[in-house]
Order: C-alpha cells, then structure tokens, then sequence
C-alpha cells in the first residue's frame, strides 16, 4: 500500500487540531493509491509500528469529513464504507461483489449527462454511480 500520490498539496484544515492520531490517518491515506476502510487504515497505521484504536480512526475520519478533507464513499448497499482524500478529485469505483476489490473507473460516465426537471424543481450539486461486478480473479 506504499505508493505515495506524488504532487498532493494537502494543507492541514483550519480548527483542527495535530494529533498523532490524525497524522496518521492522514499520512496513510496521503500513501494509499486508492480509497481505504476504516479497518485498512488501522491495519496499515498499526503495521507501521503505532498504536490506535479503530473507534479513534472512525473519529478522526468523520473530523476529516467534516472540515472537507476526504470524500466518504459507501457502496454495495453501505456494507463497505470508504475513504479518500478530497484532494484526489472526482472518482468512481466498481466493486467486485465476491472478494470486495476496488477497481478506479478511468471515466466518469456521468459526465455528459445533463439531467433535466420540469420549472427547474432541483439543483443538481452531484451524483454517485456504484458499479459491481465480478474482478478477473473472481470469475
């Protein structure tokens, strides 16, 4: 899990205090090349030789979420819960419904959709595509 996003310019949210804890979570995240559990990242910060609770990553993850530092993604009926950085942008993901592998769409199929409502009754801000499926080493 060691592959670093080269050139993320993460600044530190503004309220927020530095933590161990939380520069951990971030640290492992900022290391990751795709969105991670909560679990994945206690397993990852405790194999790096620190000690953490799971129930202080689910903490520091919903403060990240609150100051608008990571995106919280659930798919497969919110039985997997993920997390990413907000400064990784515009992502979706299929799932393989068998081992839960997560593969990063290359495209974001919404893309040219221009949804349409009578009298303009809502303002569409965003939109979340969940795609399943089986990996190749599931079939």
């Amino acid at each position: 899990m060691r592959i670093l996003r080269d050139g993320l310019n993460i600044k530190w949210p503004e309220g927020l205090k530095r933590t161990k804890a939380r520069e951990c979570v971030l640290s492992v995240l900022k290391d990751s090349n795709r969105p991670l559990s909560a679990m994945e990242i206690f397993e990852e910060i405790e194999g790096r030789g620190h000690t953490i609770w799971l129930s202080t990553v689910y903490r520091v993850l919903d403060a990240f979420e609150e100051k608008g530092l990571v995106i919280k993604t659930s798919l497969l009926n919110n039985e997997l819960t993920l997390y990413d950085l907000k400064a990784t942008g515009h992502r979706h993901y299929a799932v393989c419904v068998e081992c839960h592998k997560i593969v990063t769409m290359t495209n974001c199929p919404m893309k040219d959709f221009k949804p349409s409502f009578k009298d303009d009754e809502i303002e569409v801000i965003g939109h979340k595509v969940e795609v399943y499926g089986y990996c190749k080493d599931c079939r």
